[in-house]
C-alpha cells in the first residue's frame, strides 16, 4: 500500500468515527524492585467523525459532483448533513434488528 492510500484510509477512518480500546496500565514495585503489572483497565472508546475530515476527503478524493455539493457547506451546515446521515443510519440499522 503507497502512502497516498495509507493517508486516504486514515483520512475516511476519521471522517466515518471508529471504536477503540484505551488501555491503561498501573505498576508496583516488588520487594525486590521489579516492577509488575498492578492493574490493567480496558475502556472501549467511539471517537465521533470528524468534519475536517470529511471535508478533506470530498475535496481531495470524490467526484466533482459530489466534491461540489459539499465544498461550500459551512461546518454547521456540514455537521447538520452528518446528524442527518447519522439518523438515517440509525433508522435502517434499527430496521435491520
Amino acid at each position: 500500500m503507497d502512502e497516498e492510500e495509507k493517508i486516504r484510509k486514515a483520512l475516511l477512518k476519521k471522517a466515518l468515527g471508529y471504536r477503540t480500546n484505551e488501555v491503561v496500565e498501573e505498576y508496583v514495585l516488588d520487594e525486590d524492585g521489579t516492577r509488575r503489572l498492578a492493574k490493567r483497565k480496558i475502556t472501549k472508546k467511539h471517537i465521533s467523525p470528524d468534519i475536517a475530515a470529511m471535508r478533506v476527503l470530498l475535496e481531495k478524493y470524490s467526484s466533482d459532483d459530489i466534491a461540489s455539493k459539499f465544498a461550500g457547506m459551512t461546518d454547521s451546515e456540514l455537521m447538520a448533513e452528518k446528524n442527518r446521515l447519522l439518523k438515517l443510519l440509525k433508522e435502517e440499522d434499527d430496521g435491520n434488528l
